[in-house]
C-alpha cells in the first residue's frame, strides 16, 4: 500500500510533468488499485476519450501497465476484461532522470542521448531513436551505424529493453490457488509479492528477449521512412498493436524502454561504496573503488561479485594500485566483508542487502537521537533488536536512570516508536507480579517513509515556487536562480534516503 505522501508525491510529479487531467487519472489508480477503462470514467468523470489518451499517455510513459483478467472469477466462458494499474515505483523515478544520465555518462558516454531520448519519450522504436539523434547533432557528424553501435552497447550493458507484453493475462485467483498450494511446502523464506509486483513479472519478457541486440542485417531491410516521436500521434500509434501479427513485429517496430531496474541497482553500488568509504583505511578506498568498477554481472541485484582478475586490471589503472600484491588486496576485501564461494574461489562477493539494512537503521536511529537525545538512541537500539524487553531489563541494560528510562519510554510510545504490553508472572515471595515488555513497532518504519515522501513533495512545491517567481520577474533573479538550485540539490540529495528505503 502506498502511503499518503507517497500518492501526492506522483501526482505532483506527474501534474508536472503531463498536466492535471493524467495526473487525475493516475491518481485515480494509486488510490484505488487496478481497475477497467468504465470504472475509471465513473471515478474521475471525465469524457470516455479523454481517459483513453490519459492511459496511453502514462502507458507510453512506463506508469500504467494494461492487463487483461477474468470478468468473474471461476467464470471461463466469461471474455477477460482489460485493468489498468499505476506503477507507482515508475512514477517515483521519474525523479531521478538526471542521475540515471549521469550512470550512462560515466559508463557508455557515446550513448547518453541514446538513453536521454527514452527517458525524454517512454518507449520508442530504433528508428526513432535514430531519427531524434541526428536531428539534435550536427549534419553528417552521427550516421545510422554509429547510432546503432553505440545503441547495442546500451542493450548489452542492460540499460535499455524491449518492452514487456502490452497486455498479458494475469489471474489473480490463479495466483492464490498456487500460492496456498506452496504453502504446504516448507520454505525458508518466501517474500508475498504484491499484485503491482505480479502483474509485472507477468508481462516482463525473458531476459534472452528483453536483451536480444539490434542486429545489424536488419538495417538492410528498413523501407520505410523512420515515424515521428513527436506529437500525441507517436503516443496512439506506440500501442496499435494487431494482435495476430504481435508474435511476428518486425525488428524496427519494436518498442523499447530504459531498463529502470539495471540503473536503481548501478546507485544501489554507487550508495553503498560511498557509505562505507568514510570508514575505510587510508590507502584502501581504490581496491573498494576497484571491487565494484569490475562488477559485471546483475543477475542479482542483493550482492555485488567481482572477479579478481577484474580488480587487479582495475587497479592497475589507479594510481599506486599496480603495486599491491595480491595478499594485500585479499586481506582488504576480507576485511570489507567480501567473501568468497567454493564454486568460484577467484571472485569476491559483497551482501549488498546486508549492507542496505544496516544504513536503514542507521537512519532511524539518528533520527531518534536527534529529536529525543542519547539516551532515547541508547534505548531504541536495544528494542529494535525485535524481542520484548521488560522495563528493569533496559535498565539494567543501558545503565539509566529509572526516570529517564520511564520517561524516554513514554515519549517513543507516545510517538508510535514503540509498543508496550502488559504481563503477569511468577516471582519468589509474591507469587505474581505484574510487569511491562516494550518492542519496537513494526510500523515505524512505513511512518518514516512517509515522512520522507512529505518532505520530497514539500521540497518540490518549493521548486516549482521559485520557478513560478521567475517567470513573474518580480524578484531578483540571481537570488531566486541560487535558491532554486540550492533546493534541487537537496531533493538530489534526499532522493538518496527515499530510495534506500524505497527502492534498494
Amino acid at each position: 500500500m502506498v502511503p499518503q505522501h507517497g500518492i501526492l508525491l506522483a501526482v505532483n510529479l506527474i501534474s508536472d510533468h503531463f498536466g492535471p487531467l493524467v495526473a487525475k487519472v493516475c491518481e485515480c489508480l494509486l488510490r484505488h488499485g487496478a481497475l477497467p477503462l468504465p470504472e475509471i470514467v465513473r471515478r474521475v468523470r471525465l469524457p470516455r476519450g479523454q481517459v483513453k489518451n490519459t492511459l496511453l499517455i502514462l502507458i507510453q510513459h512506463n506508469c500504467v501497465q494494461a492487463f487483461s483478467s477474468p470478468k468473474v472469477a471461476g467464470r471461463k466462458d466469461e471474455p477477460p476484461v482489460t485493468l489498468y494499474l499505476a506503477i507507482f515505483d515508475n512514477v517515483l523515478h521519474r525523479l531521478r532522470f538526471s542521475k540515471f544520465l549521469a550512470v550512462v555518462r560515466a559508463d557508455i558516454p557515446e550513448s547518453e542521448d541514446l538513453i536521454e531520448g527514452l527517458l525524454q519519450n517512454g518507449r520508442l522504436t530504433f528508428d526513432q531513436l535514430v531519427e531524434r539523434t541526428i536531428s539534435k547533432v550536427q549534419e553528417g557528424t552521427t550516421g545510422r551505424e554509429e547510432i546503432h553501435l553505440n545503441f547495442n552497447k546500451l542493450v548489452y550493458a542492460r540499460y535499455v529493453e524491449r518492452c514487456p507484453k502490452p497486455e498479458p493475462f494475469f489471474n489473480p485467483l490463479g495466483d492464490e490457488e498456487q500460492t496456498s498450494a506452496r504453502k504446504k511446502v516448507p520454505k525458508t523464506v518466501e517474500e508475498a509479492l504484491s499484485l503491482e509486483k505480479k502483474v509485472i513479472n507477468t508481462a516482463t519478457l525473458s531476459d534472452p528477449e528483453r536483451f536480444s541486440e539490434i542486429p545489424y542485417s536488419m538495417e538492410d531491410c528498413t523501407e520505410d521512412p523512420p515515424k515521428s516521436v513527436s506529437g500525441a500521434k507517436r503516443k496512439h500509434r506506440a500501442f496499435e498493436i494487431d494482435e495476430e501479427l504481435n508474435s511476428t513485429i518486425p525488428e524496427n517496430e519494436v518498442l523499447w524502454r530504459a531498463n529502470f531496474e539495471k540503473f536503481i541497482f548501478c546507485l544501489k553500488k554507487k550508495f553503498c561504496a560511498d557509505r562505507k568509504k568514510s570508514k575505510l583505511k587510508v590507502g584502501t578506498h581504490i581496491i573498494w573503488e576497484s571491487f565494484f568498477e569490475a562488477n559485471l554481472t546483475d543477475n542479482d541485484t542483493n550482492s555485488a561479485t567481482s572477479s579478481i582478475n577484474g580488480i587487479l586490471e582495475k587497479l592497475g589503472q589507479k594510481e599506486g594500485g599496480a603495486a599491491m600484491t595480491l595478499d594485500q588486496i585479499t586481506q582488504v576485501l576480507e576485511e570489507l566483508q567480501c567473501t568468497t564461494s567454493t564454486d568460484d574461489p577467484e571472485a569476491f562477493t559483497f551482501d549488498l542487502r546486508q549492507m542496505v539494512e544496516a544504513c536503514k537503521n542507521e537512519e532511524i536511529e539518528s533520527l531518534v537521537k536527534k529529536t529525543y537525545g542519547q539516551e532515547a538512541f541508547t534505548i531504541f537500539r536495544l528494542l529494535a533488536q525485535g524481542r520484548p524487553v521488560e522495563t528493569d531489563q533496559i535498565i539494567d541494560t543501558t545503565i539509566l536512570d529509572k526516570q529517564i528510562v520511564h520517561s524516554t519510554l513514554y515519549r517513543l510510545w507516545k510517538d508510535d516508536y514503540i509498543d508496550t504490553a502488559e504481563k503477569v508472572g511468577s516471582t519468589p515471595g509474591t507469587g505474581y507480579a505484574q510487569f511491562f515488555v516494550w518492542r519496537a513497532k513494526n510500523t515505524f518504519r512505513e511512518k518514516y517513509i512517509d515522512n520522507l515522501y512529505h518532505t520530497a513533495l514539500n521540497l518540490r512545491l518549493m521548486v516549482n515556487r521559485m520557478a513560478e517567481l521567475l517567470l513573474e520577474g518580480s524578484m531578483d533573479e540571481t537570488k531566486v536562480k541560487n535558491r532554486k538550485n540550492a533546493l534541487i540539490l537537496m531533493l538530489a540529495r534526499h532522493d538518496d534516503s527515499l530510495m534506500l528505503f524505497h527502492g534498494f
